[in-house]
């Protein structure tokens, strides 16, 4: 009598991916990784706090490296998403770069912990060094393509070239955003601090945003 196929082994790649299952033990990966660290993390600690079994790990993933990996592709997309700004008038660069700081910053400070860690596993691994070389160029030289298109079309005089001001953009944004992770309060006023001083590299002439948040002492 022919074997039973057990019912995970005929889902496609596309079911693996969606699964709300492998969504909770990447979450909980996240945790795990940013509070034991790389070298101490386990597999049967992913699990636990998933909340699944050892099993139901090896339908998605084959090792923690690759899980590791998964969450930096992740974390990958998250900055890349941070440009996308839905529902936002391109054309708008105030309106974009008020966006696109917030998603920026709220990204930075929630994954800090496994940017850390992916920092680290670049220098030993050349796939993670890949993927840490893409989440920290790739937002930065997709900001100074959208920086010339504006500056092309007469709409922006940015004080710098495009790319030194996307990149002097991008560590602005790092800086408050580890601000923000130590005091979550601070997150308005890094948006709009960070905004402000955006615009003016970009030369839009913005007036200079009005002090309403909390700041720091």
């Amino acid at each position: 009598m022919a074997r039973r196929q057990q019912p995970w082994a005929t889902r496609t790649a596309r079911d693996r991916t969606d699964a709300p299952a492998r969504t909770q033990l990447l979450d909980a990966a996240e945790s795990v990784f940013a509070r034991r660290g790389y070298g101490l993390a386990t597999i049967a600690d992913i699990t636990a706090e998933a909340e699944l079994s050892r099993a139901s790990f090896y339908v998605y993933f084959a090792s923690k490296e690759e899980i590791f990996r998964v969450l930096a592709v992740r974390v990958r997309d998250a900055f890349l998403a941070a440009q996308e700004v839905p529902g936002v008038d391109l054309d708008d660069a105030a309106a974009v770069a008020e966006a696109s700081t917030a998603a920026f910053i709220s990204a930075y400070a929630r994954h800090l912990p496994l940017l850390r860690l992916l920092e680290q596993q670049a220098q030993t691994d050349d796939d993670v060094r890949q993927l840490w070389e893409e989440i920290q160029e790739r937002p930065v030289h997709r900001a100074a393509r959208y920086i010339r298109r504006l500056s092309a079309d007469g709409r922006l005089a940015p004080v710098a070239d495009p790319l030194s001001v996307a990149r002097a953009v991008g560590g602005m944004s790092i800086q408050f955003a580890r601000l923000v992770a130590q005091r979550p309060t601070e997150y308005d006023a890094a948006v709009r601090d960070v905004t402000a001083m955006y615009l003016h590299l970009l030369g839009t002439g913005a007036a200079p945003c009005e002090p309403t948040g909390p700041r720091s002492t």
